[in-house]
């Protein structure tokens, strides 16, 4: 059987962390910066988790994950 294709766009956004669980970037970082709080900017570079609601649409899109 051929090799499974990975959805490239889930692959660019998404990554495995050791949990078990998939790590994205929050979004609200590419334009208007200016009015954006130092604060604000500051939490958005955090990594946040897939909801437990998408991880296994985001398991489908990555299959080797």
């Amino acid at each position: 059987m051929p090799k499974m294709k990975s959805n490239s766009g889930a692959a660019k956004r998404f990554r495995k962390a050791t949990s078990g669980r998939f790590r994205r970037n929050k979004s609200h970082r590419r334009h208007i910066l200016t009015k954006k709080s130092s604060k604000r900017m500051r939490h958005l570079r955090e990594d946040a988790y897939v909801h437990k609601a998408d991880e296994g649409l985001v398991r489908q899109m990555l299959p080797y994950a």
